[in-house]
């Protein structure tokens, strides 16, 4: 089951919720930062690298702190020197689906990826994100619940007109 929820990420109950971040895996937006300060200091000792990851990638951490899921999956939109693009986006978000389906995960939680000052439009975001979900719930079993956690009713609007548009 697909939703789309206007809800703030860092309360809202999943199996894992996605965080997009750059290759150090740090936040890619100031709103972000609220995960890392409900994750507290057991969170930023887990997020912490010997070695940048790249780009399209996605790795699983134990969530911590006060965040309402157990795990967070963290996609790697950008880096320094590489901006966000759809491409950028879309591998990410594959990749934090397979995490999904290899740690099994029934429900993730994520927010539109790549948006915000001069990245992608939020349209651009829904789109990518819904065709990326709907070609992996085709032959993937997990995760059988994705909400897409927007923070607008507008935004709400969007993403559900994306997701029909998806599975169309």
């Amino acid at each position: 089951m697909i939703r789309v929820v206007v809800d703030d990420l860092a309360s809202y109950a999943a199996d894992a919720l996605v965080r997009p971040a750059t290759t150090r895996l740090d936040p890619t937006a100031a709103a972000l930062r609220r995960l890392e300060i409900l994750g507290g200091e057991e969170f930023q000792n887990r997020i912490r690298l010997n070695r940048e990851l790249a780009v399209g990638a996605a790795v699983v951490t134990a969530a911590g702190g006060d965040l309402p899921a157990e795990f967070v999956i963290h996609a790697v939109i950008r880096s320094e020197t590489e901006p966000v693009t759809r491409g950028n986006v879309a591998r990410a978000w594959l990749s934090t689906l397979h995490q999904a389906q290899e740690w099994e995960f029934g429900h993730l939680s994520a927010p539109p990826l790549g948006t915000g000052a001069g990245n992608l439009t939020l349209e651009d975001s829904a789109e990518i994100m819904a065709t990326v979900l709907h070609a992996h719930q085709g032959g993937a079993q997990f995760p059988g619940d994705v909400s897409f956690v927007v923070e607008r009713p507008e935004d709400q609007q969007v993403f559900e007109a994306a997701v029909q548009r998806a599975v169309s």
